[in-house]
């Protein structure tokens, strides 16, 4: 994984460390650290990573914020948050922020590497309960009618084959990947590649267009 350059931020300095350290050890060029938001976004503009792994809880200016303004700075940019969190409102606002990636702190060192590594070659990457959220947030968007009015300036909704369509509404269902799996008798890998590859749709319609969307089609009052 040489070449891969990764800044990890956390306000909790043996945490910081210790992530540093694993991704350092298999092979990643860890190329700045922080502790702070103000101090993350200063650093990040320095040491242009390929990965963020950021955490949202941080004093001085709070992680989705952080999110927003590097992503702008950098475009490539790809943020993977690592949080304690898993609750909807969070998840949701860090994928509204400009976040490709998110996993909970209760993930292991190899979901953790494996995670990075996905995300550097575009890959978005959610911890599956997670993914089912997003995914389930997207197919509601693309579902409801457009606005009477504005709506020759709406992106069009991504387009998805039968399969992913069909695994989509089964993950929106709260459906398990091992449960879709056995409904749909494919292997628990090719569910777990039909939703990276909904996602990786769904971020890569213009994000910046479809967060806009997404705020005009109300996932804002959720």
């Amino acid at each position: 994984m040489s070449g891969i350059k990764v800044m990890v931020v956390d306000d909790h300095p043996m945490w910081r460390d210790a992530v540093a350290r694993d991704l350092a050890e298999n092979g990643f060029d860890v190329v700045a650290t922080a502790g702070d938001g103000d101090q993350a976004v200063r650093r990040a503009k320095a040491a242009v990573p390929d990965v963020l792994v950021l955490d949202l809880n941080l004093p001085a200016k709070p992680g989705v914020q952080v999110c927003k303004e590097v992503v702008a700075a950098n475009p490539a940019l790809r943020v993977l948050v690592l949080s304690a969190s898993g609750e909807h409102a969070d998840v949701l606002e860090a994928v509204k922020s400009g976040a490709t990636g998110y996993l909970l702190k209760s993930a292991s060192t190899e979901e953790l590497l494996d995670a990075v590594r996905r995300m550097a070659v575009g890959d978005p990457v959610f911890t599956p309960g997670l993914a089912g959220l997003v995914l389930g947030e997207y197919r509601r968007l693309a579902s409801d009618p457009a606005p009477a009015s504005g709506s020759a300036d709406q992106p069009d909704a991504p387009r998805l084959t039968d399969r992913e369509t069909e695994v989509l509404r089964l993950v929106a269902k709260g459906l398990s990947y091992k449960q879709i799996a056995e409904r749909l008798v494919i292997s628990h890998r090719t569910v777990q590649n039909h939703v990276q590859n909904t996602l990786g749709k769904l971020q890569l319609h213009n994000r910046v267009e479809l967060v806009r969307y997404a705020i005009e089609r109300g996932l804002d009052d959720e």
